[in-house]
């Protein structure tokens, strides 16, 4: 017989934290001790949203990543997202109290004409309103040719940002993006192999923005 647990609402997102924290070593076969807090606060929202938690083995932080986020939140820079369901389930309130604002430019006007005649995905092509602008965190969980876009736009100086999330989905160029991804000298967080998405990015801004609103946390 199943029965289901009797919670108020209010509680349902702590005690699943709660769970997951519970069963990880377990799940993932992986020590808890092997994480620093962020890392491990970062993963355990991941898994949170996608209910998986191979994300613990699969997700990647390369050197600084998470001080260089967290940097770019707390300096009121904004995070721009590849596609407008991204954009829809950051946290505004907390980034917009760092001064922040959530960018996203896939259904502005002449983007969709544009991508036609250039022949590039509507993702890609809304980069091009990210240049000169004051974006800290570009996170990418849907178009593997946003992420590619991306990286050729920092290579040639176009963008700044201080911090890349790349977690594409699928099964084309999805694990290739990110592969690409892994050998840039700059800060960035992404997963291998073909599982991401939107969700997944996300999750990790998320986290990011409420390890922000925590001074010196993600050292503990």
């Amino acid at each position: 017989m199943t029965t289901l647990k009797k919670i108020a609402p209010a509680e349902i997102e702590k005690l699943s934290f709660a769970i997951i924290e519970e069963e990880f070593e377990e799940r993932t076969s992986r020590d808890l001790k092997e994480f620093n807090f962020g890392e491990f606060k970062i993963i355990q929202r991941v898994i949170h949203a996608t209910g998986d938690f191979s994300f613990a083995s699969s997700l990647v932080f390369s050197a600084g990543c998470i001080d260089a986020g967290l940097e770019a939140i707390r300096s009121g820079c904004d995070i721009a997202m590849d596609v407008t369901m991204g954009a829809s389930g950051v946290s505004r309130r907390l980034l917009q109290s760092f001064g922040g604002t959530v960018r996203c430019h896939i259904n502005d006007p002449g983007i969709g004409e544009r991508a036609r005649s250039l022949g590039k995905t509507r993702s890609e092509t809304a980069l091009e309103k990210l240049v000169s602008a004051d974006v800290g965190i570009i996170a990418v969980g849907n178009a593997p040719t946003a992420l590619v876009a991306a990286m050729e736009m920092i290579e040639a100086g176009l963008l700044k940002p201080r911090l890349v999330v790349g977690v594409p989905v699928g099964f084309v160029n999805a694990e290739e993006s990110k592969e690409l991804l892994l050998k840039k000298p700059y800060p960035y967080i992404t997963n291998r192999g073909r599982k991401g998405g939107t969700p997944v990015a996300v999750a990790i801004v998320n986290a990011l923005l409420r390890l922000a609103r925590t001074p010196d946390t993600e050292n503990q």
